[in-house]
C-alpha cells in the first residue's frame, strides 16, 4: 500500500464514524468505546476536499500546504487522529507555530498520550518557551506522587538527545526545585550540570544525592564517572563496595577498572565474587578465563572457558582458540587440535589454523600441516600471513631452501605483497643469497616507505657482514626514525657500532634493547662485546642466563660455541 492509500484507508476509518453512514454494523466493544471517544460530525464535501489537498500535497512533497490544510482540518473536526497528523507534518515541514498548535490540541484531547506529550514538549524546548515547559511538566510531575522520583529518572531520560544541554539544564533546574529532598532530584541535576560542561556542580550535585541515599547505586555509578580513572575512582568504589557488598552493577564496574589498571589478579577477584552471584553468567566466566590466562592460572581459565563453551552463549570462538592454546601448553595435542578446529569465524580464525598446522609439525606430520594451511589458502586467497606461515613450518622443520622455494613461488602471483616478500628477503639471506635479500628489501621500500623493518633488515645484513657500514647505519638510522626505541633495531644500532670498534656505545645500545625484551641474539651479541671489552666472566654470565631461558636457539648457542668450544 502506497504512500497516499495508507491515509485515505485512515480517513475511510475516521468517515464510518460520521453520520452519513446508511447501514451502520454494531462494532466490537472495544472499537465502539474509542469511537464514543471521537466527535460525531457530518462527512461534508469542504472535510473531504481539504483531507484529499493536504494528503496529496504532502505525496508530492508540498509539506507547507499540507501542514495549513491539515491544521485548519485539525481545527475543526478536533479528530485526535486529524490532529496528530497535523502535528507530524507541520513539524516535518519545519512550521514550528503550526506545530506548537496542533500539539496542543492533541494534548488536550489525548492527555494520557505519551508521544502527544513528548512531541509537546519537544517543540516547547526548540521554541526557547521553558517556563510553558516547566510548568506543564510541573503539573505531570506533580500527579506522580509519592513516585515523583522515578518520573524525574524517565523525564531526564526523554530529553537525553536535545542538543542544547545549557536549556535541558536551566529546565530541569527548575522542575526539581520543589523535590531537592529526593536524591533522585541531585541526580538529574548531576546529569545536566555535566550535560552542560559543569563538572564542579554536577559533583556537587550527586554527592548531595548519596548524602540523600548512601546506598543507591545509580549514584555512586555516575559519581565514579566523574572522578579521574585511576586510583581515585577505583578508590572510591571499593569504599562504597565494602558498605554495599551486593551491589552488582558497581561491582563490575570497579572490576572492569581494575582491568584498565592491569591489575589482573585484583580484577579476578571480583569478577569470582559476580560469578559466584551468578554462576551460569556467560560474560563472568569468561571474564574469569581470560583474567586468569593473564595470571597463569591455567586450570582455572580451562574451567570456566569450558563452562562457557558448553553454555553456548555469545561469540564462543575466542574461548575455543583459548582452550586450544591451554591444552597445547599442556602437552595434549590431540586436544587442541580439536579446538583449533573448533574456531569457524571472527579474529582467531586464522591463528587457529596457524597453531594447528604447528601442533601436527611437532607430531612430526609435516604434510598434513602443510596440507591445512593450503586449505585455508584456498579459503581465503591472497592472505599472506598463511603463505608466511607455511614458510615458517617448513624453516622449523630444517628445509630452509623449500622455504626459499615455496616464498618464490608465491611471490610470482602476488609480486608486490609486503609480507612475502620481506620473508623471501630474509629466507633468501639465511641461505647466502645476499643480493637476492636486498633486491626484495629494496622494493619492498618503494612499497613502504615507512617499513622499518625492510630498512632495518638490510641494514642489519650489511653491518652483520661487515659491509658498507656507512650505508648500514643511513638504513639503520632511517629504521629507529619511524620506530624509535623498537629493541630489535636497537639491536641492529649497538651490532653496527660494534662492526665500527665503538665497543662502549655498543654495549649501552644493547643493554638498552635488552632490558626491553630479554631475546637470545640481543643476549649472544651483549655477550660478544663484554668479550671483545675484556670481560669474559660477565659475557659468559650474560649466555648463561640467555641460554636457560631459550635453550633451542642456534645463533645463541652457536655464539657461546665460537668462545666457550
Amino acid at each position: 500500500m502506497n504512500y497516499f492509500s495508507r491515509f485515505f484507508a485512515l480517513f475511510l476509518t475516521l468517515a464510518g464514524a460520521c453520520a452519513w453512514a446508511q447501514e451502520p454494523v454494531a462494532p466490537p466493544a472495544a472499537v465502539k468505546a474509542e469511537d464514543d471517544r471521537l466527535p460525531k460530525q457530518e462527512m461534508t464535501g469542504q472535510i473531504l476536499y481539504q483531507f484529499l489537498l493536504a494528503e496529496i500535497a504532502a505525496q508530492q512533497g508540498q509539506f507547507g500546504l499540507s501542514s495549513s490544510a491539515y491544521l485548519e482540518l485539525a481545527r475543526s473536526t478536533r479528530d485526535p487522529r486529524i490532529v496528530r497528523r497535523a502535528a507530524e507534518i507541520a513539524f516535518h515541514a519545519r512550521q514550528y507555530d503550526a506545530a506548537l498548535e496542533a500539539s496542543r490540541l492533541w494534548v488536550s484531547l489525548e492527555p494520557e498520550s505519551a508521544q502527544a506529550r513528548q512531541m509537546l514538549s519537544t517543540l516547547l524546548l526548540a521554541s526557547g518557551r521553558i517556563e510553558e515547559l516547566a510548568g506543564s511538566l510541573a503539573r505531570d510531575l506533580a500527579a506522580e506522587v509519592p513516585r515523583v522520583g522515578d518520573a524525574l529518572i524517565r523525564m531526564i531520560r526523554a530529553f537525553a538527545r536535545y542538543p542544547d544541554k545549557m536549556a535541558i539544564q536551566r529546565l530541569f533546574d527548575q522542575l526539581t526545585q520543589p523535590y531537592l529532598d529526593l536524591a533522585e532530584a541531585h541526580l538529574v541535576r548531576a546529569q545536566t550540570a555535566l550535560g552542560a560542561g559543569d563538572a564542579g556542580r554536577a559533583r556537587g550535585e550527586i554527592d548531595q544525592a548519596l548524602q540523600l541515599r548512601p546506598g543507591w547505586e545509580l549514584a555512586a555509578l555516575f559519581k565514579a564517572e566523574l572522578l579521574p580513572k585511576g586510583a581515585a575512582q577505583l578508590d572510591f568504589l571499593k569504599t562504597w563496595l565494602a558498605a554495599n557488598p551486593e551491589a552488582q552493577d558497581a561491582r563490575l564496574a570497579y572490576a572492569r577498572g581494575l582491568v584498565s589498571e592491569k591489575r589482573y589478579e585484583a580484577s579476578r577477584a571480583e569478577f569470582r565474587r559476580l560469578l559466584a552471584a551468578n554462576p551460569n553468567n556467560p560474560d563472568m566466566l569468561y571474564a574469569v578465563g581470560i583474567l586468569s590466562l593473564q595470571v597463569n592460572d591455567a586450570p582455572e581459565a580451562e574451567q570456566q572457558l569450558k563452562h562457557f563453551v558448553e553454555i553456548g552463549r555469545g561469540d564462543l570462538d575466542p574461548a575455543r582458540f583459548y582452550l586450544g592454546q591451554i591444552a597445547d601448553q599442556a602437552g595434549r595435542p590431540d586436544e587442541a587440535l580439536h579446538w583449533y578446529g573448533q574456531v569457524a569465524a571472527g579474529e582467531h580464525a586464522l591463528s587457529a589454523k596457524v597453531r594447528a598446522a604447528q601442533v601436527l609439525l611437532r607430531q612430526g606430520k609435516l604434510d598434513e600441516a602443510r596440507e591445512r594451511l593450503a586449505a585455508a589458502r584456498a579459503e581465503e586467497p591472497g592472505d599472506s600471513r598463511l603463505v608466511v606461515a607455511e614458510a615458517q613450518l617448513l624453516r622449523d622443520a630444517g628445509r630452509h631452501a623449500d622455504a626459499f622455494a615455496f616464498l618464490a613461488k608465491m611471490l610470482e602471483v602476488q609480486p608486490d605483497d609486503p609480507e612475502i616478500l620481506y620473508e623471501t628477503a630474509l629466507t633468501g639471506e639465511k641461505l647466502g643469497y645476499v643480493d637476492v635479500m636486498e633486491r626484495h628489501l629494496r622494493r619492498l621500500m618503494v612499497l613502504k616507505p615507512d617499513s622499518a623493518q625492510a630498512y632495518n633488515a638490510l641494514g642489519y645484513s650489511l653491518a652483520d657482514r661487515n659491509l658498507r657500514l656507512d650505508e648500514a647505519a643511513q638504513l639503520i638510522d632511517k629504521a629507529l626514525s619511524l620506530t624509535p626505541d623498537d629493541p630489535f633495531i636497537l639491536d641492529s644500532k649497538g651490532w653496527l657500532l660494534f662492526r665500527q670498534g665503538k665497543l662502549a656505545a655498543a654495549l649501552e645500545i644493547l643493554q638498552k634493547a635488552y632490558a626491553q625484551k630479554p631475546d637470545a641474539e640481543i643476549a649472544a651479541h651483549i655477550g660478544e662485546v663484554l668479550w671483545a671489552l675484556g670481560r669474559p666472566d660477565e659475557a659468559l654470565a650474560v649466555w648463561r642466563e640467555a641460554a636457560k631461558a631459550h635453550p633451542t636457539n642456534e645463533e645463541l648457542a652457536a655464539t657461546i660455541k665460537r668462545f666457550v668450544p
